[in-house]
């Protein structure tokens, strides 16, 4: 499959890693997918991303990822929904924040001897992926370029589609952006 990746889409993939990295993640996730892809300039994504006004709120999409984060990588859908069950997300975070350090919910491994390697893509970020292909697949196009990979992430439920969906950019937008009102078939 990465014989068909386009340099954009390679490139987003080694954001990702980097990504990964910096966090000292053990794998790579939608969430570093989706900051690789708004690091990118000059190619398909970016220009869907800027036509849709999500270049200029590009903090404001970072720091709702890094508030998941610190929520355990909780969606608003799943902390509404134990908020439901009389559980207040925000007060447990805040509690195990106290005893054990801020960020101690994200998995954060700062400091903790964190050996340097190659990064994996947990089954989340591969599946993404392989909805990337998919939705080539189904416009027809020959290679898989870094939109297919911003069209796959808005088009699975999770946290870096909420955080899109709320800055505008959402499945049906960045295929009207473009491939015009007629383009696109759902990834599955």
């Amino acid at each position: 499959m990465f014989e068909r990746f386009t340099k954009d889409a390679r490139d987003v993939v080694k954001g990702a890693v980097e990504h990964a990295e910096g966090e000292r993640a053990g794998t790579v996730d939608p969430g570093h997918l989706m900051l690789a892809l708004l690091d990118r300039e000059a190619s398909r994504a970016s220009f869907a991303l800027a036509a849709l006004g999500a270049d200029e709120r590009r903090e404001s999409a970072r720091r709702a990822l890094a508030d998941s984060r610190r929520r355990a990588g909780l969606s608003r859908a799943e902390t509404d929904a134990l908020a439901g069950l009389g559980i207040d997300v925000s007060e447990i975070v805040a509690r195990v924040e106290e005893a054990h350090g801020i960020g101690s919910m994200s998995g954060d491994r700062k400091g903790k001897g964190w050996w340097s390697g190659r990064r994996g893509f947990g089954r989340d970020a591969k599946e993404v992926l392989e909805g990337a292909l998919r939705v080539a697949v189904a416009l027809r196009d020959r290679h898989i370029g870094d939109e297919h990979i911003l069209l796959a992430l808005t088009s699975r439920p999770g946290v870096p589609a909420e955080i899109l969906a709320d800055h505008g950019v959402t499945y049906e937008s960045v295929t009207r952006v473009l491939y015009g009102s007629g383009g696109g078939a759902k990834a599955g």
